[in-house]
């Protein structure tokens, strides 16, 4: 199992709520796709612009298809311009 934990701060100006309303449609979308096991956008209790996604998937390889799918070409290229910074940690379970 492979789990990503994807933080993003806003930046000065843009609404959680502008954020959220891209964010819900990839959440759905991904949702869907095989090999998703969780897929959820979460919001930071001190800092309401600091937004992580915490994703679970199967494999390397179902993490690798969902970056090459269209909604996530179509719709993260919106969010990364409402953000001022990203941070990005891929892990996998030591045995």
């Amino acid at each position: 199992m492979i789990k990503v934990v994807a933080k993003a701060k806003l930046k000065p100006g843009v609404t959680v709520e502008e954020y959220l309303l891209q964010a819900r449609e990839l959440v759905a979308e991904t949702r869907k796709e095989e090999g998703c096991i969780t897929y959820a956008l979460h919001q930071d209790i001190n800092d309401p612009s600091i937004v992580t996604m915490l994703e679970e998937w199967v494999d390397e390889e179902a993490l690798n298809q969902h970056n090459l799918g269209d909604h996530v070409k179509r719709i993260v290229p919106g969010l990364r311009e409402m953000r001022e910074s990203t941070e990005i940690n891929i892990y996998r379970e030591v045995e």
